[in-house]
Protein backbone atom coordinates (compact mmCIF):
# COMPACT_ATOMS: atom_id res chain seq x y z
CA UNK A 1 0.00 0.00 0.00
CA UNK A 2 1.71 3.29 -0.94
CA UNK A 3 -0.25 5.47 0.88
CA UNK A 4 -0.44 5.30 4.49
CA UNK A 5 -3.79 4.72 6.24
CA UNK A 6 -5.20 7.25 8.39
CA UNK A 7 -6.59 6.77 11.54
CA UNK A 8 -9.02 8.74 13.73
CA UNK A 9 -8.38 8.71 17.41
CA UNK A 10 -10.93 9.81 19.28
CA UNK A 11 -10.74 9.96 23.05
CA UNK A 12 -11.19 12.06 25.90
CA UNK A 13 -15.40 12.10 26.83
CA UNK A 14 -17.82 13.45 28.60
CA UNK A 15 -17.33 10.69 31.17
CA UNK A 16 -16.13 9.99 34.44
CA UNK A 17 -13.13 7.79 33.37
CA UNK A 18 -11.85 10.80 31.34
CA UNK A 19 -8.53 10.71 32.44
CA UNK A 20 -8.56 7.11 31.87
CA UNK A 21 -8.96 7.63 27.81
CA UNK A 22 -6.73 10.05 27.70
CA UNK A 23 -3.96 7.54 29.05
CA UNK A 24 -5.05 5.10 26.86
CA UNK A 25 -4.83 7.71 23.87
CA UNK A 26 -1.21 8.58 24.52
CA UNK A 27 0.05 5.15 25.24
CA UNK A 28 -1.69 4.21 21.60
CA UNK A 29 -0.43 6.86 20.40
CA UNK A 30 2.98 6.36 21.08
CA UNK A 31 3.16 2.62 20.10
CA UNK A 32 1.15 3.41 15.98
CA UNK A 33 3.90 2.76 13.84
CA UNK A 34 4.35 6.08 11.90
CA UNK A 35 5.92 4.52 8.84
CA UNK A 36 2.20 3.12 8.08
CA UNK A 37 -0.09 5.48 9.83
CA UNK A 38 -0.99 8.94 10.06
CA UNK A 39 -2.93 9.60 13.32
CA UNK A 40 -5.46 12.33 13.17
CA UNK A 41 -6.70 13.25 16.78
CA UNK A 42 -10.42 13.57 17.89
CA UNK A 43 -10.54 14.97 21.66
CA UNK A 44 -13.91 15.35 22.91
CA UNK A 45 -13.63 17.76 26.51
CA UNK A 46 -15.41 16.47 29.93
CA UNK A 47 -17.73 19.32 28.82
CA UNK A 48 -18.81 17.46 25.54
CA UNK A 49 -17.07 19.50 23.02
CA UNK A 50 -15.13 18.32 20.37
CA UNK A 51 -11.56 19.82 19.57
CA UNK A 52 -9.25 18.31 16.14
CA UNK A 53 -5.56 18.64 16.13
CA UNK A 54 -3.16 18.43 12.97
CA UNK A 55 -2.55 15.02 11.48
CA UNK A 56 0.24 13.29 13.81
CA UNK A 57 3.55 12.23 11.94
CA UNK A 58 4.87 11.76 15.65
CA UNK A 59 4.16 10.32 18.51
CA UNK A 60 3.35 13.61 21.07
CA UNK A 61 5.22 13.93 24.18
CA UNK A 62 2.90 13.62 26.95
CA UNK A 63 -0.88 13.55 28.17
CA UNK A 64 -1.61 17.22 28.14
CA UNK A 65 -0.67 17.67 24.58
CA UNK A 66 -3.98 15.84 23.63
CA UNK A 67 -5.97 18.12 25.16
CA UNK A 68 -6.69 20.30 21.92
CA UNK A 69 -8.01 23.86 21.87
CA UNK A 70 -7.21 27.17 21.00
CA UNK A 71 -4.28 27.00 23.52
CA UNK A 72 -2.45 24.59 21.50
CA UNK A 73 -3.59 25.16 18.18
CA UNK A 74 -6.51 22.90 18.22
CA UNK A 75 -10.25 23.14 16.30
CA UNK A 76 -12.76 23.62 18.24
CA UNK A 77 -16.45 22.53 17.26
CA UNK A 78 -19.68 23.09 19.46
CA UNK A 79 -21.52 20.23 17.17
CA UNK A 80 -21.21 16.64 15.34
CA UNK A 81 -22.33 17.78 12.23
CA UNK A 82 -19.61 19.66 11.17
CA UNK A 83 -17.11 17.54 12.32
CA UNK A 84 -18.14 14.59 10.59
CA UNK A 85 -19.48 13.99 7.22
CA UNK A 86 -20.03 10.46 4.79
CA UNK A 87 -18.85 11.58 2.04
CA UNK A 88 -19.47 9.51 -1.62
CA UNK A 89 -15.58 7.19 -2.75
CA UNK A 90 -14.85 10.51 -4.72
CA UNK A 91 -14.17 12.58 -2.14
CA UNK A 92 -12.72 10.29 0.40
CA UNK A 93 -8.44 9.85 0.53
CA UNK A 94 -7.23 7.45 -1.96
CA UNK A 95 -4.49 4.51 -2.88
CA UNK A 96 -3.86 5.29 -6.44
CA UNK A 97 -7.55 5.01 -8.24
CA UNK A 98 -9.10 3.05 -4.99
CA UNK A 99 -10.20 4.04 -1.46
CA UNK A 100 -8.54 2.06 0.94
CA UNK A 101 -11.43 0.46 2.29
CA UNK A 102 -13.55 1.26 -0.65
CA UNK A 103 -16.49 2.84 1.35
CA UNK A 104 -16.92 6.29 2.65
CA UNK A 105 -14.68 7.98 5.13
CA UNK A 106 -14.76 10.40 7.88
CA UNK A 107 -13.43 13.88 7.29
CA UNK A 108 -12.40 16.96 9.39
CA UNK A 109 -14.14 19.46 7.57
CA UNK A 110 -12.53 22.55 9.24
CA UNK A 111 -9.23 21.26 7.25
CA UNK A 112 -10.35 18.68 4.95
CA UNK A 113 -8.90 15.51 6.15
CA UNK A 114 -10.09 12.51 5.50
CA UNK A 115 -9.58 9.66 7.74
CA UNK A 116 -10.19 5.97 6.64
CA UNK A 117 -10.57 4.36 9.89
CA UNK A 118 -12.04 5.52 13.43
CA UNK A 119 -10.46 4.57 16.29
CA UNK A 120 -12.53 4.95 19.20
CA UNK A 121 -10.41 5.18 23.04
CA UNK A 122 -13.86 6.36 24.85
CA UNK A 123 -13.94 4.18 28.11
CA UNK A 124 -17.58 4.29 29.91
CA UNK A 125 -20.54 6.36 28.59
CA UNK A 126 -21.16 7.89 25.35
CA UNK A 127 -18.02 6.08 24.11
CA UNK A 128 -17.78 2.88 25.00
CA UNK A 129 -21.81 2.33 25.54
CA UNK A 130 -22.72 2.15 21.92
CA UNK A 131 -23.45 5.79 21.17
CA UNK A 132 -20.29 7.06 19.08
CA UNK A 133 -20.54 3.81 17.56
CA UNK A 134 -23.93 4.37 16.37
CA UNK A 135 -22.75 7.29 14.68
CA UNK A 136 -19.99 5.51 12.88
CA UNK A 137 -22.58 3.41 11.61
CA UNK A 138 -25.17 5.74 10.43
CA UNK A 139 -22.21 7.15 8.59
CA UNK A 140 -21.02 4.49 7.17
CA UNK A 141 -17.49 4.91 9.03
CA UNK A 142 -15.28 1.77 9.65
CA UNK A 143 -14.37 2.05 13.10
CA UNK A 144 -12.58 -0.27 15.54
CA UNK A 145 -13.66 -2.88 18.70
CA UNK A 146 -17.21 -3.84 19.64
CA UNK A 147 -20.36 -2.63 17.43
CA UNK A 148 -23.79 -1.15 18.70
CA UNK A 149 -25.09 -3.90 20.53
CA UNK A 150 -21.76 -5.34 22.07
CA UNK A 151 -20.86 -2.45 23.50
CA UNK A 152 -24.37 -1.46 25.07
CA UNK A 153 -24.76 -4.97 26.40
CA UNK A 154 -20.57 -4.98 27.30
CA UNK A 155 -21.32 -1.26 29.35
CA UNK A 156 -24.46 -2.58 31.67
CA UNK A 157 -23.68 -4.96 33.73
CA UNK A 158 -27.20 -5.78 34.44
CA UNK A 159 -27.95 -6.61 30.86
CA UNK A 160 -24.69 -8.56 30.12
CA UNK A 161 -25.33 -10.63 32.98
CA UNK A 162 -28.64 -11.50 32.07
CA UNK A 163 -26.83 -12.82 28.79
CA UNK A 164 -24.34 -14.79 30.74
CA UNK A 165 -27.16 -16.49 32.16
CA UNK A 166 -28.96 -17.18 29.14
CA UNK A 167 -25.43 -18.56 28.06
CA UNK A 168 -25.14 -21.06 30.59
CA UNK A 169 -22.08 -19.10 32.05
CA UNK A 170 -21.45 -19.77 35.61
CA UNK A 171 -21.66 -16.22 37.83
CA UNK A 172 -22.10 -14.69 40.92
CA UNK A 173 -25.35 -13.82 42.75
CA UNK A 174 -26.48 -10.16 41.94
CA UNK A 175 -29.49 -7.72 42.63
CA UNK A 176 -30.35 -4.49 40.69
CA UNK A 177 -32.39 -1.74 40.82
CA UNK A 178 -33.17 1.64 39.08
CA UNK A 179 -33.27 4.81 40.67
CA UNK A 180 -37.02 5.15 41.13
CA UNK A 181 -36.93 2.07 42.92
CA UNK A 182 -34.84 2.49 45.29
CA UNK A 183 -36.30 6.19 45.92
CA UNK A 184 -39.80 4.69 45.63
CA UNK A 185 -39.39 1.45 48.45
CA UNK A 186 -35.61 1.62 49.67
CA UNK A 187 -35.91 -0.67 53.05
CA UNK A 188 -37.58 -3.53 50.43
CA UNK A 189 -33.90 -3.49 48.37
CA UNK A 190 -31.94 -3.64 51.32
CA UNK A 191 -33.73 -6.31 52.80
CA UNK A 192 -33.41 -8.18 49.32
CA UNK A 193 -29.74 -7.42 49.16
CA UNK A 194 -29.01 -8.75 52.74
CA UNK A 195 -31.09 -11.71 52.64
CA UNK A 196 -29.65 -12.67 48.83
CA UNK A 197 -26.70 -11.56 48.79
CA UNK A 198 -24.96 -10.56 52.51
CA UNK A 199 -21.96 -8.93 53.90
CA UNK A 200 -19.78 -8.00 52.28
CA UNK A 201 -21.19 -7.15 49.31
CA UNK A 202 -19.89 -4.71 46.35
CA UNK A 203 -21.93 -1.83 44.47
CA UNK A 204 -21.56 -0.50 41.34
CA UNK A 205 -23.38 1.61 38.73
CA UNK A 206 -24.79 -0.31 36.12
CA UNK A 207 -23.22 1.52 33.18
CA UNK A 208 -19.75 2.73 33.97
CA UNK A 209 -16.57 0.91 34.06
CA UNK A 210 -12.99 1.11 35.41
CA UNK A 211 -13.80 0.61 39.17
CA UNK A 212 -15.38 3.87 39.43
CA UNK A 213 -18.39 4.19 41.70
CA UNK A 214 -17.92 1.21 43.30
CA UNK A 215 -17.89 0.44 46.81
CA UNK A 216 -17.69 -2.81 49.18
CA UNK A 217 -20.28 -2.54 51.79
CA UNK A 218 -19.95 -4.79 55.06
CA UNK A 219 -23.08 -3.69 56.80
CA UNK A 220 -26.23 -1.77 56.43
CA UNK A 221 -25.15 1.51 56.08
CA UNK A 222 -22.32 0.90 54.46
CA UNK A 223 -24.49 -0.68 51.75
CA UNK A 224 -27.41 2.40 52.10
CA UNK A 225 -24.33 5.10 50.99
CA UNK A 226 -22.80 2.60 48.30
CA UNK A 227 -26.01 2.62 46.81
CA UNK A 228 -26.32 6.30 46.94
CA UNK A 229 -23.01 6.85 45.81
CA UNK A 230 -23.20 4.56 42.91
CA UNK A 231 -26.83 6.46 41.65
CA UNK A 232 -23.99 9.44 41.17
CA UNK A 233 -22.96 8.01 38.18
CA UNK A 234 -26.03 5.90 36.72
CA UNK A 235 -29.56 5.32 36.70
CA UNK A 236 -29.21 1.94 37.82
CA UNK A 237 -27.40 -0.07 40.67
CA UNK A 238 -26.02 -3.72 40.83
CA UNK A 239 -25.20 -5.14 44.06
CA UNK A 240 -22.97 -8.01 43.79
CA UNK A 241 -22.37 -11.12 46.16
CA UNK A 242 -18.48 -11.35 47.86
CA UNK A 243 -16.68 -13.83 46.15
CA UNK A 244 -13.49 -14.68 47.87
CA UNK A 245 -11.56 -15.31 44.59
CA UNK A 246 -8.35 -14.81 42.21
CA UNK A 247 -9.36 -12.46 39.72
CA UNK A 248 -8.36 -14.24 36.27
CA UNK A 249 -8.31 -12.33 32.67
CA UNK A 250 -8.15 -13.32 29.44
CA UNK A 251 -8.12 -11.20 25.78
CA UNK A 252 -10.09 -11.38 23.20
CA UNK A 253 -8.70 -10.76 19.90
CA UNK A 254 -11.28 -11.23 16.31
CA UNK A 255 -14.63 -10.82 14.67
CA UNK A 256 -17.25 -14.32 14.41
CA UNK A 257 -13.82 -16.43 15.01
CA UNK A 258 -12.07 -15.17 18.20
CA UNK A 259 -8.61 -16.38 19.76
CA UNK A 260 -8.27 -15.73 23.40
CA UNK A 261 -5.08 -15.14 24.71
CA UNK A 262 -3.02 -16.98 27.76
CA UNK A 263 -4.61 -16.14 30.81
CA UNK A 264 -3.44 -13.75 33.48
CA UNK A 265 -4.54 -12.71 37.21
CA UNK A 266 -4.44 -9.54 39.08
CA UNK A 267 -3.02 -9.55 42.41
CA UNK A 268 -4.58 -5.65 43.77
CA UNK A 269 -2.63 -3.51 45.60
CA UNK A 270 -5.81 -2.21 47.51
CA UNK A 271 -8.53 -4.31 49.31
CA UNK A 272 -9.86 -5.35 45.78
CA UNK A 273 -8.73 -3.96 42.03
CA UNK A 274 -10.47 -0.09 42.15
CA UNK A 275 -9.72 3.01 40.10
CA UNK A 276 -6.19 3.75 41.96
CA UNK A 277 -4.98 0.38 41.98
CA UNK A 278 -5.44 -0.03 38.16
CA UNK A 279 -4.60 3.52 37.04
CA UNK A 280 -2.94 5.78 39.92
CA UNK A 281 -0.21 3.74 41.89
CA UNK A 282 1.07 0.88 39.26
CA UNK A 283 1.54 -1.26 42.70
CA UNK A 284 -0.81 -4.15 41.54
CA UNK A 285 0.97 -7.54 40.60
CA UNK A 286 0.28 -8.82 37.45
CA UNK A 287 0.99 -12.08 36.64
CA UNK A 288 1.39 -13.24 33.42
CA UNK A 289 0.76 -16.15 32.51
CA UNK A 290 -1.29 -16.97 35.42
CA UNK A 291 -0.23 -20.17 37.54
CA UNK A 292 -3.31 -22.26 36.78
CA UNK A 293 -3.86 -25.93 35.76
CA UNK A 294 -3.93 -26.40 32.15
CA UNK A 295 -7.71 -27.64 32.38
CA UNK A 296 -8.73 -24.39 34.13
CA UNK A 297 -6.27 -22.29 31.86
CA UNK A 298 -8.36 -23.80 28.79
CA UNK A 299 -11.76 -23.26 30.98
CA UNK A 300 -10.97 -19.47 30.80
CA UNK A 301 -10.17 -19.19 27.61
CA UNK A 302 -13.48 -21.05 26.10
CA UNK A 303 -15.63 -19.18 28.41
CA UNK A 304 -14.37 -16.03 27.20
CA UNK A 305 -15.47 -16.62 23.72
CA UNK A 306 -18.54 -17.68 24.60
CA UNK A 307 -19.10 -14.59 26.38
CA UNK A 308 -17.64 -12.46 23.85
CA UNK A 309 -19.77 -14.28 20.52
CA UNK A 310 -22.70 -14.24 22.96
CA UNK A 311 -22.56 -10.64 23.16
CA UNK A 312 -22.02 -10.48 19.62
CA UNK A 313 -18.62 -9.03 20.09
CA UNK A 314 -15.71 -7.82 17.46
CA UNK A 315 -12.34 -6.39 17.24
CA UNK A 316 -11.30 -6.72 21.26
CA UNK A 317 -12.54 -7.63 24.19
CA UNK A 318 -11.09 -8.57 27.72
CA UNK A 319 -13.13 -11.03 30.04
CA UNK A 320 -12.78 -11.03 33.44
CA UNK A 321 -13.52 -13.90 35.71
CA UNK A 322 -13.61 -15.11 39.44
CA UNK A 323 -11.80 -18.19 40.63
CA UNK A 324 -13.45 -19.15 43.60
CA UNK A 325 -11.26 -20.33 46.36
CA UNK A 326 -12.86 -22.60 48.36
CA UNK A 327 -13.69 -24.52 45.21
CA UNK A 328 -11.88 -23.33 42.45
CA UNK A 329 -14.94 -22.77 40.25
CA UNK A 330 -14.46 -20.66 37.84
CA UNK A 331 -17.27 -17.65 37.75
CA UNK A 332 -17.44 -14.73 34.75
CA UNK A 333 -17.51 -11.26 36.17
CA UNK A 334 -17.26 -8.96 33.04
CA UNK A 335 -16.82 -8.41 29.58
CA UNK A 336 -15.05 -5.09 29.17
CA UNK A 337 -15.69 -4.76 25.51
CA UNK A 338 -12.66 -1.48 25.37
CA UNK A 339 -9.91 -2.59 27.95
CA UNK A 340 -7.61 -0.12 28.31
CA UNK A 341 -3.64 0.36 26.32
CA UNK A 342 -2.12 1.78 29.51
CA UNK A 343 1.22 1.14 30.86
CA UNK A 344 -0.71 -0.77 33.28
CA UNK A 345 -3.47 -2.39 31.16
CA UNK A 346 -3.54 -6.25 30.96
CA UNK A 347 -4.84 -6.33 27.84
CA UNK A 348 -2.10 -5.93 25.81
CA UNK A 349 0.48 -7.89 28.12
CA UNK A 350 -1.73 -10.61 27.79
CA UNK A 351 -1.28 -10.51 23.81
CA UNK A 352 2.44 -9.97 24.25
CA UNK A 353 2.76 -13.06 26.49
CA UNK A 354 0.42 -14.39 23.91
CA UNK A 355 3.50 -13.98 21.55
CA UNK A 356 1.42 -10.61 19.71
CA UNK A 357 3.45 -7.55 20.38
CA UNK A 358 1.88 -3.86 20.70
CA UNK A 359 2.20 -2.80 16.97
CA UNK A 360 1.00 -5.89 15.82
CA UNK A 361 -2.00 -5.45 17.79
CA UNK A 362 -2.93 -2.03 16.34
CA UNK A 363 -2.68 -3.44 12.75
CA UNK A 364 -4.85 -6.35 13.33
CA UNK A 365 -7.58 -4.51 15.02
CA UNK A 366 -7.34 -2.03 12.06
CA UNK A 367 -7.26 -4.85 9.39
CA UNK A 368 -10.23 -6.62 11.83
CA UNK A 369 -12.38 -2.96 11.39
CA UNK A 370 -11.84 -2.81 7.73
CA UNK A 371 -12.96 -6.75 7.25
CA UNK A 372 -16.12 -5.99 9.74
CA UNK A 373 -17.13 -2.96 7.36
CA UNK A 374 -16.22 -4.65 4.08
CA UNK A 375 -18.75 -7.88 5.49
CA UNK A 376 -21.57 -5.41 6.25
CA UNK A 377 -21.51 -3.90 2.82
CA UNK A 378 -23.41 -7.04 1.71
CA UNK A 379 -26.11 -6.22 3.74
CA UNK A 380 -29.55 -5.00 1.66
CA UNK A 381 -30.78 -2.37 4.36
CA UNK A 382 -33.05 -1.17 1.31
CA UNK A 383 -35.30 -4.27 1.12
CA UNK A 384 -35.09 -3.68 -2.36
CA UNK A 385 -34.51 -6.97 -3.84
CA UNK A 386 -37.90 -8.58 -2.28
Amino acid sequence: MGTKVRVGLVYGGKSGEHEVSLQTAFAVMREFDYSEYEIKPFYISKQGEWKSGDVLLAPPESVEALRYGSESGGTSTTALSPLFSALDSKSVKKTGEATISGQPAVIDQTQGEAVDVMFPLLHGTFGEDGTIQGLFEMANIPYVGAGVLASAVGMDKIMMKKVFAQEGLPQCVFRYFNRTQWEKDPNYFIMECEVSLGYPCFIKPANLGSSVGVSKARNREELIDAINYAFRFDRKVIVEEFIDAREIEVSVLGNDEPIASVPGEIAPSNEFYDYKAKYIDGKSTMIIPAELPEETADAAREMAIRAFLAIDGSGLSRVDFFLRKEDNRLLINEVNTLPGFTPFSMYPLLWRETGVPYKELLKTLIRLALERHKEKQRIDYTGESL
